[in-house]
């Protein structure tokens, strides 16, 4: 994998010009996803992903904030793209099922 380095020690920019916390393949909107969902401080997100280090989290934090609008956006795409797959797929055959006995 190419990856080229940022000015953020655990930051680098992987060949679809992702920011990932080097050496581990985790990309930083991943933790920061988290973040968000759950409201974990630095040392939860360290407790959930034992293999991070707090300064790789907190790298990964700075990084967000100083490209907080740019990440942001990227989020707002991928909760569109997942809207659209959910609109267009077809009931599993269990929610048709639930729905058929008024489960659902």
């Amino acid at each position: 994998m190419l990856a080229t380095e940022t000015r953020y020690e655990h930051i680098v920019i992987d060949e679809s010009l992702s920011p990932i916390i080097g050496g581990t393949g985790m990309k930083v909107i991943e933790l920061i996803l988290d973040r968000i969902a759950y409201g974990w401080s630095p040392e939860e997100l360290q407790f959930q992903h034992p293999y991070l280090t707090l300064g790789q989290i907190h790298s990964a934090l700075a990084y967000y904030w100083d490209h907080r609008e740019e990440l942001d956006q990227d989020i707002e795409r991928r909760l569109q793209t997942v809207d659209r797959m959910r609109r267009a797929a077809k009931p599993s055959s269990l929610e048709a099922r639930l729905k058929a006995q008024g489960l659902l």
